[in-house]
């Protein structure tokens, strides 16, 4: 399968996409910018600047949005109104990178460090009550959270690990019993991540232009193949949620190289995705 260009390269570094019906569809993040993005039904984009770095964001279920920004979170409320969090940590050399909401409505977001180092990221929680816990640590690049259909399992990768792992879930333990789902062959660098209604991961890799399809069972099976370097993360999304939206990334290339990284893209894959799970805070 081909992805097909659905804007100009609109961002540098493209992550995080969602659809969510409560702001009007897709949505996703220029990481470095800083920048929230949106597309109209016309295919037009527009941008609001929101913090230094704006990572990841969810729906909230009374309206607006949770974010993962620099050093910790802010929610938006329905109407626009931007509240920052106070920081989570005081490390000016480590950002938020990917997270996810639970089916409790918790939101998960890991970090990572400017420079890559090995073992210095977490991956915090966010709850509804606005406390924090860290739930995982001594990882390098946090990224990819999604949960199973049943709610029963969640996927997770560390990208330099070259794995997408599978926790347990449950809602008093959360996340628990991490173990290799699958590993990338060829060093892969596995991204963001989603799931599809019969629990198929579908992973974005960042070391070339490719979006991966696992069974539920760890069967690899299909290849989007997207013209592009940088792969970074995908949604569903669509009204009927049949539409697979996959962001890229120009970062760290030379002006002219790579020509559409950057651009966001779309591609019918035969499979619906699950609706957007949203923060309860």
């Amino acid at each position: 399968m081909r992805a097909e260009q659905v804007t100009d390269p609109v961002a540098y570094h493209a992550e995080g996409p969602v659809w969510s019906p409560s702001w009007g569809g897709l949505r996703w993040v220029d990481i470095l910018a800083g920048d929230v993005l949106s597309l109209a039904a016309d295919g037009t984009v527009t941008r609001r600047h929101v913090s230094e770095v704006v990572a990841a964001l969810r729906p909230r279920r009374g309206g607006g949005a949770v974010l993962g920004i620099e050093r910790g979170f802010a929610l938006e409320d329905a109407d626009g109104t931007l509240t920052r969090l106070p920081p989570v940590w005081d490390d000016e050399g480590i950002r938020m990178n990917e997270g996810g909401c639970d089916p409790q409505g918790r939101f998960y977001c890991g970090t990572m460090a400017y420079d890559k180092r090995a073992g210095a990221a977490t991956l915090y929680r966010l709850d509804a009550d606005g406390s924090t816990t860290p739930v995982l640590q001594g990882v390098t690049i946090s990224n990819g959270l999604e949960w199973s259909p049943d709610g029963t399992r969640a996927y997770y990768d560390d990208t330099p690990t070259g794995r997408i792992d599978v926790f347990d879930h449950d809602p008093d333990r959360g996340l628990h019993d991490r173990r290799p789902f699958v590993t990338i062959p060829d060093d892969g660098r596995p991204d963001g991540l989603t799931v599809d209604e019969h629990g198929g991961v579908w992973v974005a890799l960042a070391d070339r232009g490719e979006v991966w399809h696992y069974t539920a069972d760890g069967a690899h099976d299909e290849v989007v193949e997207v013209p592009v370097g940088m792969v970074t993360a995908c949604t569903f999304g669509g009204p009927a949620l049949d539409q697979l939206f996959i962001t890229t990334s120009r970062e760290g290339l030379p002006p002219g190289a790579d020509p559409l990284a950057g651009s966001l893209f779309r591609a019918d894959v035969g499979v619906r995705g699950l609706p957007a799970r949203e923060f309860a805070g």
